[in-house]
């Protein structure tokens, strides 16, 4: 794991494959709640083609506990540092949820850094007022009882219900992952996504290709928003991952990674 300083702030990373490759580099960005340690599954299927960052964002995994608020632009801040760090000028962005709205938001305020978008389980909107009371009352649970009482709540958001009966380990590890993060880094991630501004109206100016993929269970960001974000981006495909939820990249690995593979293939060899 490496770290890179940004504005006060530790931001962990790993950097797997050559530098000597001439395929553009792959950012990862994963999930809420999650780290790097998300795409375990994707490394092996793209490491051997390209060189892939992948970036534990603030409050999250190795990177720096956190004590002041920030907005979904700092985290942007935060990857662009680390592929200065790497003198990397262009990269193929890929995010997972909080990872997809950060990538979207450094296409629109450094088009220049971002070549192409892999989307999975995310929004270009605010957030809507049903989640909002939501997760804010799950906010007051965690800031007084910690993360624990939470973890059933949070299962059910995070995996597919076909997840949750077939693969009962993989919730039960992350589950124990969920339960280890850091509290106050926690709550003050899920601010920065409770007052995220809504990007919907600006789509239209993004002219890179983008690969749109979702859970088909996912209970988070459910279908319709990735089917409303791939209308609205000018060059987009869209893949809906059956028997996923909004982990999709951790449930339905092979076939997260034939999407993909085949996007990366299509567009960018």
């Amino acid at each position: 794991m490496i770290l890179v300083e940004n504005r006060g702030v530790s931001i962990a990373f790993e950097d797997h494959g050559s530098e000597a490759t001439p395929r553009l580099p792959i950012v990862l960005g994963h999930s809420f709640l999650c780290s790097g340690e998300m795409w375990r599954e994707q490394l092996p299927a793209l490491e051997g083609e390209r060189r892939i960052i992948n970036i534990d964002f603030r409050g999250h995994g190795g990177s720096s506990h956190l004590s002041e608020p920030f907005t979904l632009y700092d985290a942007v801040s935060d990857v662009i540092a680390v592929l200065d760090e790497l003198g990397i000028e262009r990269a193929v962005w890929c995010g997972l949820s909080i990872g997809g709205m950060v990538a979207l938001r450094a296409t629109l305020e450094h088009p220049e850094r971002v070549a192409g978008l892999i989307l999975m389980d995310t929004d270009a909107g605010p957030e809507t007022l049903v989640h909002m009371l939501e997760y804010r009352a799950m906010g007051a649970v965690a800031r007084r009882f910690g993360l624990g009482p939470l973890l059933p709540s949070v299962a059910r958001l995070m995996f597919s219900a076909t997840t949750r009966r077939e693969q009962p380990a993989l919730v039960a590890e992350w589950k124990a992952r969920f339960a280890s993060v850091d509290v106050p880094s926690a709550l003050l991630g899920l601010d920065a996504l409770i007052k995220r501004d809504s990007l919907l109206e600006r789509l239209a100016e993004i002219d890179v290709p983008a690969l749109v993929a979702v859970g088909e269970e996912d209970r988070s960001l459910p279908v319709p928003f990735s089917r409303r974000l791939h209308e609205r981006l000018p060059d987009s495909r869209l893949a809906i991952i059956p028997g996923a939820g909004h982990l999709s990249a951790l449930e339905q690995p092979e076939r997260v990674n034939e999407v993909i593979t085949d996007f990366l293939a299509s567009r960018f060899d």
